[in-house]
């Protein structure tokens, strides 16, 4: 189940990384396309600017002799041999003898040139586009009709250019653009992960916190339950001890009940969903109460108390000394012998000593992990004892004692005076 969610998790993350990234690349592609088609209009435009003025001088240089066309003053103006070209062709139905600028800057076929004057002549409008030049490249054609003295449309003046250059310019920065648009895609790929991971890490932990309730659950309902059921045998072989039994089994039913609240308020707690019940608490009675309640089934338990106030939960310190207590019953032995614990309350520290085969030194941080299997002192939950005292803004140590034995050590603070 833990793979599953996991997997479900991970998919999760990767649909909202690919939405993410698909709406932003949409956009940026989008806003691409619009940056493209803009630079190429104005290209279009910088090109019609300067044919445009081209056509407007020639048109001013023609003359007319008694209704003739005259184009002396075309041939001796300095436009006549600079670029953009033009020609002054006739298109209307006056025919008259036309006259092309003496600098060739682009070879054009002049019976297109010729097809374009008819359209500006028969529908008296500009007319712009781009053709192609007896060498296949681009050409950028504007022309401008102009009427004779009668007001009648008998011609235009038609200018060319080499779009090429403009052409190049203009793929570059297409290029420059799209490349662009490829790495914030990928920024935004990147970023998405990230923030999908963010949205995504509540539910991890809620998942890890389920998993640790259910984990926690098992592991310290695992003995009670086994032992519940051991008693429930016994009372069935043996109906005359079903009076004696009855009790311990109401005892043993209700620390399981009490596990469950514990695991289920630290679950709240974990989850912020519920805050710790702080408030003043004589440690010395708290855990007299938990050695009194505690079966040690043989073992020898000793408390050396003073009175010592501190600001906890109740509750949760009460689980928590009950767990290093039990740990220390479990694990604090010598092979073949009865459990040795002596408890220390003084100065809001509670220590639990045992003579058992002690801690690892290199293990001893293991041993707060959950249900840590490192053998002596370490086999319950001790991460449980951790959290409270972390929770409380305490300390949990652990070391061995000279003479042999682990001796857990519980810090929370201390009541002001």
């Amino acid at each position: 189940m833990k793979g599953s969610s996991a997997d479900g998790l991970r998919r999760l993350r990767l649909l909202l990384t690919l939405l993410f990234t698909a709406m932003n690349a949409a956009g940026l592609i989008l806003f691409a396309w619009l940056v493209i088609r803009d630079d190429a209009r104005q290209g279009e435009q910088r090109l019609d600017a300067d044919l445009r003025t081209v056509t407007s001088t020639v048109q001013r240089l023609i003359e007319y002799d008694s209704g003739a066309i005259v184009t002396a003053r075309v041939s001796e103006d300095e436009l006549n041999g600079q670029c953009p070209q033009f020609a002054i062709l006739p298109g209307g139905a006056t025919p008259f003898k036309g006259h092309v600028s003496a600098n060739r800057c682009v070879a054009v076929d002049n019976s297109e040139l010729t097809r374009i004057a008819s359209m500006a002549v028969s529908s008296g409008n500009l007319v712009n586009g781009f053709i192609r030049g007896t060498g296949g490249e681009f050409v950028r054609v504007y022309a401008e009709p102009f009427r004779n003295p009668a007001l009648q449309y008998i011609g235009a003046v038609v200018a060319t250019s080499d779009a090429g250059p403009e052409e190049s310019r203009h793929d570059e920065r297409s290029l420059l653009i799209v490349g662009a648009c490829v790495v914030l895609i990928g920024v935004v790929a990147a970023a998405g992960h990230v923030i999908s991971g963010r949205a995504i890490r509540p539910a991890v932990a809620a998942l890890e916190q389920q998993e640790v309730l259910l984990a926690e659950t098992a592991h310290d309902l695992r003995t009670p339950v086994a032992a519940l059921r051991a008693l429930a045998e016994t009372a069935l072989r043996n109906p005359a001890q079903r009076a004696d039994l009855l009790p311990r089994t109401v005892r043993l039913a209700s620390r399981m009940g009490s596990i469950i609240d514990g695991l289920l308020v630290r679950a709240r707690l974990a989850a912020g969903v519920e805050q710790l019940a702080i408030q003043p608490v004589w440690l010395d009675q708290l855990v007299a109460g938990v050695v009194e309640d505690t079966q040690t089934e043989g073992a020898q338990v000793t408390l050396t108390a003073a009175p010592t106030k501190v600001d906890a939960d109740p509750v949760l310190v009460q689980r928590a000394i009950a767990n290093l207590l039990d740990n220390a019953l479990r694990y604090g032995r010598q092979p073949g012998a009865d459990a040795i614990v002596h408890i220390t309350v003084a100065g809001g520290r509670v220590t639990v000593a045992d003579h058992g085969p002690g801690i690892d030194a290199a293990l001893a941080e293991q041993a707060f992990d959950r249900f840590s299997g490192s053998g002596g002192s370490s086999g319950l939950g001790l991460s449980i004892v951790r959290w409270v005292a972390q929770a409380h803004g305490g300390v949990l140590r652990v070391y061995n004692a000279e003479d042999g034995g682990a001796i857990f050590e519980l810090v929370l603070p201390v009541s002001g005076p």
